[in-house]
């Protein structure tokens, strides 16, 4: 079905607070449409809206035809208790809903009494039924084994379809979301964040999906080079001038028209700040004469010096009625309002001693994590070498991060530490700060060297205030608690810098910034990243290829 998704004068936000306000959109058949703009500014918001999950505060949204599939796939991969991998891909289809509308459908015929008043049980069967047959349910169980064949999902314990949700590694969630979405039968697609965990095989896949659909999506992703290829236009949130706008054309087209209009903005605003200020100054200039004008012909002028007296204040009232000239004048200038700045990450990695020559070895290490196997493997990382690592989910570069960082021990092999390295560690679960403490308190355990206001004044140029300090560390959105961990690097020196996908959750300004630090520092560098524009921006001299628990230097 071609569907038409329209939103009109949309305001959006939480509690007393708006995000954006008098959004319009138009979600078109083929329309890509990719959502940016800083953390916080609304685009998960406006998703949960578009999806009808959430109600605006102000505003319209409007579907054509009114009973068109419109799917959404949250940023998290939701790990529910008890919850099989295929009980989750029904859910997330919509089959799930749609199949338990039709069974309710079906009772209602069978006993009209169950029927909603005014419902005729035989039209809503018949709805019901068109939904659960246009949502994919009726062959779903028999794509669902293929697809995730296709997928390279296979797991030791049987079936991957029947294990539990809550076992899987951030890897095997995101394909078995991307599954998910192969699978979905939507007219309109609302994907929040889905690249995040994503391998390049993954990513490749959902781009293909992406650019086949004959439906409308709306989009958000922190993937530069996913929206490069895939967005058709660009809605940005721009929470700083507390604004939105849409650019057509595709990503890159977006960036070039966005620094075209900031700078005319700019220009415009300077203009116009120049003129009033050289305005200003004359009219200062005009009163200041008139009224030494006054002053002097009073001082110099005998009282019987009419002609005198009457030239002088002749004089003056001409100096005033310049003056007030010159008021007019500013009064009548359009004002235009400064541009202002976007919150920026001001981000310096703190920088240790630096660590022996030889800061960590692997030799003929072998690590078993259950039934996989990472090695044998043979490797040294010397210091201040800086090595990007790359490789398909499931092949053993998170374990190889451990085995070099001395958090797991081989189980045949050695490794070992060089002296005086100190580790500073954003890991891909983000598992540094977890837990009910509140952050400020969490961040505090783990720099005890700052006092109280130190930690919250470090947490504020991270962007996490006075809303966030106070709040468990749990309850925080993953970007808040990836920002919490810059800030730890920030704060404690280290000469050992481990990123595991780093760029998950973060908005694309924090991420250039996180590029911009990478830059300066000095120190040794192990990346993980499937992130294709920070592979080609940050600098690396060595290249390791992590597959099927292999290690292959490129």
């Amino acid at each position: 079905m071609t569907a038409t998704l329209v939103a009109q004068g949309l305001a959006g936000g939480y509690g007393h607070r708006t995000l954006f306000d008098a959004l319009d959109v138009t979600v078109a058949p083929g329309d890509v449409i990719g959502v940016v703009g800083a953390n916080g500014a609304g685009k998960s918001t406006l998703l949960r809206l578009l999806a009808g999950i959430d109600e605006p505060q102000a505003g319209s949204i409007s579907l054509a035809p009114a009973d068109a599939f419109v799917g959404f796939l949250p940023q998290e991969h939701e790990r529910v208790a008890g919850e099989r991998v295929v009980d989750y891909i029904v859910r997330r289809t919509g089959c799930a809903q749609a199949s338990a509308d039709m069974d309710a459908a079906a009772l209602a015929l069978g006993d009209p009494s169950l029927a909603p008043a005014g419902v005729d049980p035989a039209d809503a069967y018949s709805s019901a039924l068109e939904r659960w047959l246009a949502s994919g349910a009726a062959d779903l169980d028999e794509r669902i084994p293929l697809v995730l064949a296709d997928l390279g999902l296979q797991l030791p314990s049987g079936a991957v379809e029947q294990a539990m949700m809550t076992s899987l590694s951030g890897g095997q969630a995101a394909r078995v979301g991307l599954a998910a979405l192969l699978l979905s039968r939507f007219d309109v697609v609302l994907l929040d964040e889905p690249t995040n965990d994503l391998d390049l095989d993954g990513l490749e896949r959902l781009e293909a999906f992406v650019q086949g659909l004959r439906g409308g999506v709306v989009l958000v992703s922190h993937d530069r080079e996913f929206l490069a290829r895939c967005v058709t236009r660009v809605l940005e949130l721009d929470l700083a001038q507390s604004s939105n706008r849409i650019y057509g054309g595709g990503y890159d087209a977006y960036l070039e028209e966005r620094a075209t209009v900031r700078r005319h903005a700019r220009e415009q605003y300077d203009e116009f700040a120049e003129q009033k200020a050289d305005l200003v100054a004359r009219a200062r200039t005009q009163r200041e004469w008139s009224s030494q004008g006054v002053r002097n012909a009073m001082k110099k002028a005998p009282d019987n010096d009419k002609i005198r007296r009457r030239a002088a204040t002749e004089s003056s009232e001409k100096q005033a009625q310049k003056v007030r000239q010159m008021e007019s004048r500013i009064a009548r200038l359009d004002e235009v309002e400064e541009p202002r700045k976007e919150w920026q990450l001001a981000f310096t990695i703190g920088a240790a001693p630096r660590s022996g020559t030889v800061v960590s070895t692997l030799s003929a290490a072998v690590v078993r994590q259950g039934s996989f196997t990472l090695g044998p493997v043979s490797l040294q990382v010397n210091a201040q070498e800086r090595i990007g690592i790359t490789g398909p989910n499931g092949a053993g570069k998170s374990t190889l991060l451990r085995a070099l960082l001395g958090q797991q021990q081989p189980d045949e092999g050695s490794a070992s530490l060089g002296a005086s390295v100190r580790i500073g560690e954003i890991d891909q679960a983000r598992s540094l700060l977890t837990g009910t403490s509140r952050l400020a308190a969490a961040v505090e355990a783990l720099v005890p060297e700052l006092a109280s206001g130190e930690v919250r004044t470090l947490l504020a140029k991270f962007g996490l205030r006075a809303d966030h300090v106070g709040r468990p560390v749990d309850e925080l959105s993953p970007g808040e608690r990836t920002r919490a961990g810059l800030a730890l690097l920030q704060a404690r020196g280290v000469n050992l810098l481990v990123l595991d996908e780093p760029t998950n959750h973060l908005d694309l300004p924090a991420i250039e910034q996180l590029e911009q630090a990478l830059e300066t520092y000095d120190g040794t560098l192990l990346l993980v990243t499937h992130d294709r524009r920070m592979l080609e921006t940050v600098r690396t001299d060595r290249h390791w290829r992590v597959e099927a628990g292999r290690v292959v230097e490129l």
